[in-house]
């Protein structure tokens, strides 16, 4: 199989539609943005694609291309025709511009896709391997604020809870001090620039870490 990220999502927060699953794309592994619906995963079938990566989906489409409601016990390899990995998880969800960018990166190559996950004892993550040159192995990249050094400013990060779920951006300013937000705690928060330029403090507890 060959990933293939189409031309035409240039962006993260795309939508990835059934009309833009061409017959060409039979065989291949499609990157997608920010969503996919039961209708486009229908089309992936039809089409005879072999993967498909995007940021999230609703429930209740996952739902209906199963037929039945999703456990919690190993997951991802289910019949359905085809390998789905959701990288950010339910929802409209913007894949992570740093995972969005490394996989268009990797347009045309050979890969290995696997779903298979398991969030619980011996947890299993879904893993896409994508083969390089002999030549061309990339450097290391460096990950600020480490889960070994803790998060720290500038590091990447993506909000988990309302109001602002799903959106990511960058560590400006650790506050020392508590702070006391709506629902009347007094708790340690981040202050986190959003792509746009607008800040936000936000618990720290409603932040992950963007590493990868």
């Amino acid at each position: 199989m060959r990933v293939h990220p189409r031309h035409f999502w240039r962006h993260p927060e795309d939508v990835l539609t059934d009309h833009q699953l061409t017959p060409d794309l039979a065989g291949k592994i499609v990157i997608g943005g920010a969503f996919v619906g039961a209708h486009t995963l229908q089309r992936a079938k039809a089409v005879g694609i072999k993967g498909i990566v995007v940021g999230g989906m609703h429930d209740k489409d996952l739902r209906a291309v199963l037929g039945y409601d999703l456990g919690v016990a190993i997951t991802g390899t289910e019949k359905i025709g085809f390998t789905l990995i959701l990288t950010e998880g339910f929802g409209q969800i913007a894949m992570a511009r740093k995972t969005f960018d490394l996989l268009r990166t990797m347009n045309g190559r050979k890969a290995s896709i696997s779903g298979a996950t398991q969030i619980r004892a011996g947890v299993i993550r879904p893993e896409i391997i994508v083969s390089s040159p002999s030549d061309a192995v990339p450097d290391a990249v460096g990950i600020p604020g480490s889960a070994k050094e803790g998060v720290q400013p500038g590091a990447p990060v993506r909000i988990i809870r309302e109001p602002y779920f799903g959106r990511i951006g960058h560590v400006a300013s650790l506050p020392s001090d508590l702070t006391l937000i709506p629902t009347e705690s007094l708790v340690r928060v981040m202050e986190i620039e959003f792509p746009d330029g607008t800040r936000a403090l936000v618990p720290r507890a409603n932040v992950e870490l963007i590493e990868g």
